[in-house]
């Protein structure tokens, strides 16, 4: 098998990409890092010494291709689907990455800071930086209620590498900064990505991880299941 990603089930970037290749039925073989082995880090540093996953490699190609934004348009040239996630008309195409770079920026990066000031000792804590991630996702939540107003996804009928950002950023910042109520087509846009095939797939695949997740405890109850 040419392509293999390396990834862990339960990072919130590697979901991007997996959502992208499940979505277009990409075989893959896939690698689960455990960073925590010296010998399985030590191969992935040697792989791309930056250590940040995941990383896809081709061997067909003798390519290996870092960043998630990357590496799913590089499947979409070189290994494409059924339904392209990048579309043909330029200008389209910068929508898609401006979607795409607004999740990552504005909704993934704030979201993980939840996550790291709670993994740091009390006198390391970060309320400044807790409160600025926070002030950044009632932003970027109030944005997203304009754009997906009249929208099946972010940018149009046409699910693509936007909504592959947008499906794992939105699935974890929803669970340490809920969703707010006054934003129904927030709402409505966050539950059709839950029930997206690739992100249920994504998700079930995650579920024996969830434990090792610092806030597993405020999961909602229907992602837990095995029918979820």
């Amino acid at each position: 098998m040419s392509l293999s990603l390396y990834s862990h089930p339960l990072a919130s970037f590697c979901h991007k990409v997996l959502i992208a290749l499940y979505e277009q039925g990409t075989p893959f073989q896939a690698h689960l890092l455990d960073l925590g082995n010296p010998d399985a880090k030590a191969g992935f540093l040697d792989l791309w010494p930056v250590g940040k996953m995941p990383v896809l490699r081709d061997d067909a190609r003798d390519r290996t291709v870092p960043e998630t934004s990357v590496i799913i348009e590089y499947l979409d040239r070189h290994y494409p689907g059924p339904h392209p996630l990048l579309p043909a008309d330029d200008d389209a195409r910068l929508d898609v990455r401006l979607w795409d770079r607004f999740f990552d920026l504005y909704v993934h990066a704030p979201m993980q800071k939840f996550v790291s000031d709670h993994l740091h000792a009390a006198g390391d804590k970060d309320p400044r930086g807790l409160a600025d991630a926070q002030a950044t996702l009632a932003t970027a939540y109030a944005m997203i209620e304009r754009q997906a107003a009249g929208r099946v996804w972010i940018c149009g009928d046409d699910f693509s590498l936007a909504d592959c950002a947008a499906a794992p950023a939105l699935f974890y910042a929803a669970i340490v900064a809920p969703l707010p109520s006054q934003h129904p087509n927030l709402h409505a846009y966050y539950e059709r990505l839950m029930d997206r095939p690739s992100v249920r797939r994504t998700i079930a695949e995650a579920r024996p991880y969830f434990p090792m997740y610092p806030f597993n405890h405020l999961i909602p109850a229907r992602f837990l299941r095995d029918d979820a």
